[in-house]
């Protein structure tokens, strides 16, 4: 703001002097204050539908396999805790939930309408897909039906299908670290995860794999997703992915040794 002010009363002040300084400050001054908030009100938005769509969808998902049992519908309510909401925003993604899993919910025109919202942005849309993910695998595995719907959400919001085995592998490493390295996952099996986590080749070379993991965290940084219009209840998902991304990058180097 002080910078606009400051360029205004300048033009002003060479236009004319001491009263056009004044004037130009003034001018400067409404600009700064307007953009300001129409970027606020903008981010606004895209919070309130990233949150919408996010529990929406959810409750279609949890609907794919042709009912919604309670333990999925407790996983909504973990969710909710989890992601720290509101009173207010617990409603609103209650009231979501439930229109997602009601007969006739338009899934196309929801995700549709949170493409033109978030304009696109793949690391918001990625952010999106992976809560959907962690939502259906929480009983530790996904479910045919789920998984032909992820495929489907993920094509309509323009993600490549390896987006999918990305997030997978993501998952399967989340899981296996929670179990402190159990869960019959083998090392050849971790080693190949953590390729897919960094969308990298096994051939790729030491600065190749070093490049894509510095452009993966960068994409993923909650501060940089939170100025996209990340909702801030979801900050401690995007921590989890970047240790995630982190993770698969300390494996791969160790393999190299």
């Amino acid at each position: 703001m002080f910078f606009s002010v400051f360029i205004g009363g300048l033009i002003g002040f060479q236009i004319g002097k001491v009263t056009g300084l004044l004037i130009g400050a003034v001018i400067g001054y409404l600009i700064s204050t307007t953009l300001r908030k129409k970027l606020t009100g903008g981010l606004l938005q895209v919070q309130k539908q990233f949150l919408e769509s996010t529990f929406a969808v959810m409750g279609a998902m949890c609907k794919a396999d042709g009912v919604v049992t309670q333990d999925e519908i407790q996983v909504a309510e973990t969710l909710f805790t989890k992601l720290r909401l509101s009173p207010e925003q617990r409603e609103t993604a209650k009231a979501a939930f439930g229109r997602g899993k009601a007969d006739g919910f338009d899934l196309d025109a929801e995700l549709a309408q949170l493409l033109k919202v978030t304009r696109g942005q793949r690391a918001l849309l990625q952010m999106f897909l992976q809560v959907q993910m962690s939502a259906v695998a929480a009983d530790g595995q996904i479910h045919p039906a789920e998984h032909d719907m992820l495929m489907r959400i993920a094509r309509q919001l323009g993600l490549p299908d390896a987006q999918i085995e990305q997030l997978e592998a993501m998952l399967r490493g989340a899981y296996t670290g929670q179990a402190g390295g159990a869960g019959g996952v083998s090392s050849e099996q971790k080693l190949n995860d953590a390729y897919k986590v960094l969308g990298v080749d096994p051939s790729a070379s030491d600065a190749e794999l070093k490049k894509a993991y510095r452009k993966l965290m960068s994409q993923n940084h909650p501060d940089k997703l939170a100025g996209r219009g990340l909702p801030d209840s979801m900050r401690e998902m995007a921590e989890e992915k970047t240790q995630e991304i982190s993770n698969a990058y300390d494996i791969i180097k160790t393999a190299r040794q």
